[in-house]
């Protein structure tokens, strides 16, 4: 298997644990079930990026909603599981998962310890955007599963504030508004018509894109 966890492309670099959002998603190529993938050929696309602790764990089996996953078990394994996935639940994932058993990929993204001789800790997901820049991460513990709602909702959000240049709130939902920028003059601050105008006034509704 091919697997770098930086640009360089040099795989001994890693780890890089420390990844902060703002930071590039270091770029690696890896085997999957649907090929060979380079996280840079999803380029000009956003690209939900998970771990998962293993296979044929009865959590991670009601967690596939996304677009990229990762895990240290084998190809074959993933296979495997994916049939049974398949053969129990009726839906067919069809979007690539990686298989990591160096834990180069997992260290470099720090949702592996330098020192673990395993990926089986956390369960982290990376929401990067088609400019490759990683814009948001959670990490749940091994014995809870991730909130697919809140997965979905991160990512209009996202998208909505990056196309109206605006704030998202606690627990927006697509179509439901924004918040605008807050105002940076005193002017602005004494003739807003509210006191809280100038801070906390609303914005086009967003929509999914």
């Amino acid at each position: 298997m091919r697997q770098d966890a930086h640009n360089s492309g040099d795989a001994s670099a890693a780890p890089c644990a420390g990844l902060r959002i703002g930071d590039m998603a270091p770029d690696f190529s890896a085997r999957s079930t649907t090929g060979d993938v380079r996280l840079s050929d999803y380029r000009g696309r956003w690209l939900v990026l998970f771990s998962h602790p293993a296979d044929f764990t009865p959590v991670c089996t009601t967690e596939f909603v996304a677009l990229m996953a990762l895990s240290v078990d084998s190809l074959f394994s993933h296979f495997a599981w994916l049939r049974m996935i398949r053969d129990r639940f009726d839906v067919e994932v069809r979007f690539p998962i990686l298989e990591d058993p160096t834990l180069v990929i997992g260290r470099g993204y720090g949702m592996v310890a330098p020192g673990d001789s395993d990926s089986g800790a956390v369960r982290s997901t990376f929401f990067i955007d088609p400019e490759g820049v990683i814009r948001a991460m959670t990490c749940y513990p091994a014995n809870v599963g991730r909130s697919t709602p809140e997965m979905l909702r991160m990512l209009d959000a996202l998208q909505a504030v990056d196309k109206d240049a605006s704030l998202a709130p606690a627990n927006w939902q697509p179509g439901e508004a924004l918040l605008g920028q807050p105002q940076a003059d005193l002017d602005s601050v004494f003739a807003a018509q509210g006191e809280t105008d100038w801070f906390l006034g609303k914005a086009g509704a967003g929509a999914r894109r």
